[in-house]
């Protein structure tokens, strides 16, 4: 009887559970948009995004998280009508504009996805069209994949300002920071993770990857001139990224002002023991050199108030960082759980 009843027993059956492989899990891969006042690019950004996932990347899902920094056209409303009828669109809206930095890093901290793309403009300047080479290499083990900025469709002046201060930066930090890197960069799960655990009231995403560690590829493109209007992100606001990148990860700056301290203290004791020689051989009259005194008190009272503007700049960072503010103020979310 028993043999009878294995006989009747499906193949499925007599193999056993073992035999049933299982569904793999699809992953999910995240892509934040900060934008302010974007109504003329948003709907080219969200339908090449689409685009892409669609024929290159048709195993992922896609969480495209825009933040929205307080616009006063009609961007909003434009995201809202098609978050409406897609629910992969979803949407972070401050309560007032609190700037490019914290904005884009709010958005990366509410991102679900297996690996997050940390920033993709709305007006496309970083191709979007690298990602699928990004997720390759990711799958290859690299943890962080970034982009390099080798050429740049914008002014000369600009573009001179641009390569000057990268290449400061790269000299100044304390982290491993090739030049030319900005925030474009697909990282994975666990760099998201490493990253929320650095309390920084001033985020600077695009050292943050590099300060918390793991295998990095980087890839070099052009980034493009703007196709629509012109940039929100105005010289004071750049100015301000740049020096808070300086301040956040390096201690240089207080370091040159120690040696710049040193060596005019040193010069200027050897300058009057020049000048007491010169007094007592009679080369020089006791009662000249007031030119000489009312240049070197300018001199040293602009070196002196530069410095105190440089460790000023530190106490503002630690001010900002022990009031424990919020990163944003929020006053909505569409499309999140």
């Amino acid at each position: 009887m028993d043999s009878a009843m294995q006989n009747e027993m499906t193949p499925e059956a007599a193999a056993g559970p073992l035999s049933q492989n299982p569904v793999p899990r699809r992953k999910t891969l995240s892509v934040i948009t900060p934008f302010f006042n974007e109504e003329a690019s948003i709907v080219e950004c969200i339908e090449t995004l689409g685009r892409i996932f669609r024929e290159q990347l048709p195993d992922y899902d896609l969480e495209h998280i825009f933040c929205d920094n307080c616009s006063t056209d009609q961007t909003l409303g434009i995201i809202k009508a098609i978050a409406a009828r897609d629910p992969s669109i979803k949407i972070i809206v401050n309560s007032r504009n609190f700037g490019i930095l914290k904005n884009t890093y709010n958005g990366v901290l509410a991102s679900t996805g297996d690996a997050v793309v940390l920033f993709m403009p709305a007006d496309l300047q970083d191709p979007p069209e690298l990602i699928p080479e990004f997720v390759s290499w990711w799958e290859q083990g690299f943890e962080v994949v970034y982009g390099i900025r080798a050429t740049r469709e914008e002014g000369i002046v600009i573009k001179a300002a641009r390569r000057g201060y990268y290449r400061l930066l790269s000299r100044l930090t304390y982290v491993d920071y090739p030049p030319d890197v900005g925030d474009f960069q697909l990282v994975d799960r666990k760099v998201v993770e490493a990253m929320r655990q650095i309390d920084d009231a001033q985020p600077f995403m695009r050292l943050m990857t590099f300060d918390v560690g793991f295998r990095s590829k980087g890839i070099e493109y052009n980034w493009r001139a703007r196709k629509h209007g012109t940039s929100r992100n105005q010289l004071s606001h750049m100015f301000e990224q740049g020096l808070n990148g300086i301040i956040s990860f390096s201690g240089a700056p207080v370091r040159i002002a120690l040696l710049c301290g040193f060596c005019i203290s040193l010069l200027s004791v050897l300058y009057a023991l020049l000048i007491a020689a010169l007094t007592v051989t009679g080369h020089v009259s006791a009662g000249g050199g007031i030119p000489t005194i009312i240049i070197s008190l300018f001199f040293f009272g602009g070196v002196q108030l530069f410095f105190l503007g440089v460790i000023g700049e530190y106490i503002v960072a630690i001010y900002n960082q022990v009031r424990k503010k919020p990163l944003v103020i929020e006053r909505e979310r569409i499309n999140f759980k």
